[in-house]
C-alpha cells in the first residue's frame, strides 16, 4: 500500500525547496557592534519571506491530506 505516488513526492520536494528558499530570503545582514543596519527591515525579510514560508507550509498540509 502506497501512501504517496510519484507526483506527490515531487511536489513535496518542490515545496520543501520553496521552504528552504524562504528561510534563505529571511537571512541577511544583522546589527554588528551595536551599529544600526536598515537592511534588517527590508521588504524581502519582513514580508516576502514569511509569505513564502506560510504558503509552503499550507501547501504541504493540503498535499498531505488531499485524497487521490
Amino acid at each position: 500500500m502506497k501512501i504517496f505516488d510519484r507526483k506527490k513526492y515531487i511536489l513535496l520536494g518542490l515545496l520543501i525547496s520553496l521552504l528552504i528558499f524562504g528561510f534563505g530570503l529571511m537571512a541577511g545582514p544583522e546589527a554588528v557592534d551595536g551599529e544600526f543596519n536598515v537592511a534588517m527591515f527590508s521588504f524581502r525579510r519582513l514580508t516576502l519571506a514569511p509569505i513564502l514560508i506560510l504558503a509552503a507550509y499550507g501547501s504541504m498540509i493540503f498535499l498531505i491530506f488531499k485524497r487521490k
